[in-house]
């Protein structure tokens, strides 16, 4: 009995306080990147249209831009972005330093280029004759981009998906926008599962590791099924 208490009673106490642990950081990163890629998705699909369907002077050049972001590297968009909300960049007066905020920037500037990329492709794949078909039904070219919208809908909820994946997946950026922060109760106030993952290996406690590492791949699975789901409904327009 004697040397049964010492090995249950850590459990015991322990137990409340991974939960709340675990819980709080797969709300920040769900906060991170859900917000991340809603916001990249606003402003590349617009993007994709206007680069897919106009022609105009520097298209070549914005379309590499588009295509180099898409591998940028992530610890150097983590050190742009710390450089703009510290005290000596432009937006130092807004103190985002180490915040979820802040994250949310690095994470945008990351999954951009991707959602923009994928989008561009699905838009372009479009066929010619649907889109006059639309403007000979007098259709507008918000109704146009609509109609192309709907035919590309699998490409765009794709690109969505691989901007998710960009954005949950990513360390370094977050990592030096964010600090890593988490409260002495165990509450996540930056840390997400990628970043506690790291911390958790580093520091031996592979158990928990590994539970973040699972729900991470059960966030990316979920996530996938949504696309997939969406997709199933898909086809030309008609």
């Amino acid at each position: 009995m004697p040397l049964g208490l010492p090995i249950h009673a850590p459990l015991i106490v322990e137990f409340p306080f991974e939960w709340n642990y675990i819980r709080s950081i797969i709300e920040v990163s769900l906060y991170v990147s859900v917000t991340a890629v809603v916001l990249s998705t606003l402003v590349s699909l617009p993007v994709a249209l206007l680069v897919g369907f106009k022609e105009f002077p520097g298209k070549t050049l914005l379309t590499s831009i588009i295509n180099t972001g898409m591998g940028f590297p992530s610890v150097v968009v983590g050190l742009l972005v710390l450089f703009t909300v510290s005290n000596e960049g432009p937006l130092g007066s807004w103190d985002l330093v180490f915040t979820p905020e802040a994250m949310i920037m690095s994470q945008f500037v990351l999954a951009a280029p991707v959602i923009t990329g994928v989008c561009l492709a699905a838009v372009s794949s479009v066929e010619q004759n649907v889109r006059d078909a639309a403007y000979a039904m007098g259709g507008t070219r918000f109704d146009v981009a609509l109609v192309t919208i709907k035919e590309a809908r699998y490409g765009i909820a794709t690109a969505v998906l691989a901007g998710f994946g960009r954005a949950i997946s990513e360390v370094g950026g977050v990592l030096i926008v964010g600090g890593n922060i988490a409260g002495s109760d165990g509450t996540s106030y930056t840390r997400t599962l990628t970043t506690a993952i790291q911390l958790e290996a580093q520091q031996g406690r592979f158990e928990t590791a590994m539970i973040l590492g699972a729900i991470l791949v059960v966030l990316v699975l979920i996530v996938n099924a949504i696309v997939v789901r969406l997709g199933n409904g898909g086809g030309r327009y008609e």
